[in-house]
C-alpha cells in the first residue's frame, strides 16, 4: 500500500466524513467493529489496519487511498496522466511548451502535497531547462527533485543526479560533473543495483565530460556500455500514445489501478524517447573514434546521424557540440568552407555560460582554417578567444594543445618571446597535478 497519514489525521478525517454522511459511530462500525473502536480511532489513539480502513472506506463511500492519505485516487491518476502528456511534449522537442505544462503540474502537486508527482514535475522542468540552455535554473530544479526523492532507492534518484551533472558539464565544470556521474555509477554497480535505464543515462552522460578532459579510452568504454544497455523499441512514441489513450478510457470508467498501469508503460516509453539525446552522444563518440582512426567517411556518417537525432529533438545546445566535431571532420576532408559556415552557425548558439568547451573548440578550428588560408590575424584572434574560454572551464588537455598552436603561430610571425610565453603556459597546464588524470574507473556493470 502507499503512504498513509498518522492516526490522528486519519481519525479526524473519518469523523468528518462520518458526520457529513449523517452516520452514527454504531452505523459506521457494524457489523465488523464496535462503536467503542470507532471512538478510539476517531480520537487518534489507535492506528487502523488496512482491513479496518477498507471497511470504513466502503461504508463512507470513498476510496481506500483517499481515506488513508487524503488524496483522491482519481486526482492522482489524472495528475499522472497529464505528467505523461508533458513528457510527450518534451520528447518531441517542444521544450518551452512542456515547461509550461510541468510548471502547472508542479503547483498542483505541491497544493495536494504529492511528493512523487512533485519530483516528476521538477525533473521535467530540469530537462526542459537543459534543452533550452537555462543551466542555473535546470540545476536548481534537479536539486529540488533530489530533495523530494531523498528517501527513494538510488535508481529512482539517478535522473535527478544525472541532470545536475549534465548542467555542471554544460556550464564548463567538467571535473565535478565526472565526479557526480562516476560516484553514482560506482554505488550502483558495487551495490548490485543494475537498473539498465539508470546505468544507460549515467554512462551516456559521462561521454562528453570524458572527451573534453582527454579521457578518450574511458569515453569509448562508456559509449560501448551505453549502447549495450540501450533499450530496443520499434516505435516507442506510437506505443506510448496508445497507452495514454487507453488510460483515458480507464479513468473515465473508474478503473484507476489499470489506468495507472497503462500510464506507467507510457511514461517508460517516453523516457526511452528522451534517451534519444543520450544515444546520439554514443554515435557522436563513435564518430570521434573513426575520425581519430582516419576513417573520415564513417566518422562523418556517425556524426551526421547524431546531429540528426538531436535536431529532431530541437536540442540546440547538444546539437552545437556535435556540429563542432562534424566541422572538424569536414575540414579534414578538404571541405573547409563548409566547416567554417557550420562553425559560425554553432557560435550563435553557444556562450561562455552555455557550452564553453565547445565554443572554444569552434574558435580553435576556425583559427586553424584561417591559418591554412594565411589569415594570420584572424587565426590569432580565434586562438586567444578559445584560450580564454578553456581557462574558465579548466579543460587542461585542450589548453595545452591550444597553447602549442598559438605558440607556433606567434613563432612563425617572428614574435619569439610571445611564442615562448604561450609554450610555457601550455606546459604548465599539461603538468599541473590532478588536471589531466582521473581517479580509478567506477565498477563495471554485468553485461
Amino acid at each position: 500500500m502507499g503512504e498513509r497519514d498518522d492516526p490522528g489525521t486519519i481519525g479526524r478525517r473519518v469523523q468528518r466524513l462520518r458526520t457529513e454522511r449523517g452516520l452514527t459511530q454504531r452505523q459506521l462500525a457494524e457489523p465488523v467493529y464496535t462503536p467503542a473502536y470507532i471512538s478510539t480511532l476517531e480520537s487518534g489513539r489507535v492506528r487502523p489496519s488496512d482491513d479496518a480502513l477498507r471497511h470504513l472506506a466502503e461504508r463512507l463511500g470513498v476510496a481506500f487511498d483517499e481515506l488513508a492519505s487524503g488524496h483522491s485516487a482519481r486526482l492522482v491518476t489524472e495528475l499522472r496522466l497529464r505528467l505523461t502528456e508533458a513528457q510527450r511534449t518534451l520528447a518531441v522537442g517542444e521544450a518551452e511548451a512542456a515547461a509550461e505544462q510541468y510548471a502547472g503540474l508542479l503547483g498542483e502537486a505541491e497544493t495536494h502535497d504529492l511528493a512523487a508527482e512533485q519530483a516528476a514535475a521538477l525533473l521535467g522542468l530540469g530537462e526542459c531547462a537543459l534543452e533550452t540552455g537555462e543551466l542555473p535554473a535546470g540545476r536548481r530544479y534537479f536539486e529540488r527533485a533530489e530533495a523530494c526523492l531523498a528517501g527513494a532507492p538510488l535508481p529512482a534518484r539517478v535522473p535527478a543526479l544525472r541532470g545536475r551533472a549534465v548542467a555542471h558539464y554544460l556550464a564548463g565544470e567538467l571535473r565535478y560533473a565526472v565526479y557526480l556521474l562516476e560516484s553514482t555509477l560506482d554505488e550502483l554497480n558495487r551495490g548490485g543495483l543494475h537498473d539498465p535505464d539508470a546505468l544507460l543515462l549515467l554512462y551516456a552522460s559521462a561521454i562528453g565530460p570524458y572527451m573534453d578532459m582527454g579521457a578518450h579510452a574511458r569515453a569509448a568504454q562508456a559509449a560501448e556500455f551505453a549502447l549495450a544497455l540501450a533499450p530496443q523499441s520499434g516505435d516507442p512514441a506510437l506505443v506510448a500514445r496508445m497507452h495514454r489513450s487507453v488510460a483515458r478510457t480507464l479513468v473515465a470508467d473508474g478503473r484507476l489501478a489499470e489506468a495507472d498501469a497503462s500510464l506507467a508503460k507510457a511514461a517508460e516509453l517516453y523516457r526511452g524517447l528522451q534517451l534519444r539525446t543520450e544515444l546520439a552522444n554514443c554515435h557522436w563518440m563513435r564518430g570521434y573514434v573513426y575520425a581519430q582512426d582516419g576513417q573520415l567517411e564513417r566518422a562523418e556518417e556517425e556524426l551526421r546521424r547524431a546531429l540528426g537525432m538531436l535536431s529532431d529533438k530541437r536540442a540546440a545546445l547538444y546539437s552545437s557540440q556535435v556540429a563542432v566535431e562534424l566541422a572538424d571532420v569536414l575540414h579534414r576532408r578538404g571541405r573547409s568552407d563548409e566547416a567554417a559556415a557550420l562553425l559560425h552557425d554553432v557560435l550563435g548558439h553557444l556562450s561562455p555560460e552555455r557550452g564553453a568547451v565547445h565554443s572554444a573548440a569552434a574558435h580553435r578550428l576556425l583559427g586553424i582554417i584561417a591559418e591554412d588560408a594565411r589569415r594570420t590575424e584572424d587565426a590569432e584572434e580565434h586562438y586567444v578567444r578559445a584560450l580564454s574560454l578553456l581557462e574558465r572551464a579548466g579543460a587542461a588537455g585542450d589548453l595545452a594543445d591550444l597553447c602549442r598552436l598559438l605558440g607556433d603561430l606567434l613563432r612563425r610571425t617572428g614574435r619569439v618571446e610571445a611564442a615562448l610565453d604561450a609554450y610555457r603556459t601550455g606546459l604548465g597546464h599539461r603538468t599541473a597535478p590532478g588536471t589531466t588524470t582521473l581517479g580509478p574507473a567506477p565498477a563495471q556493470p554485468p553485461l
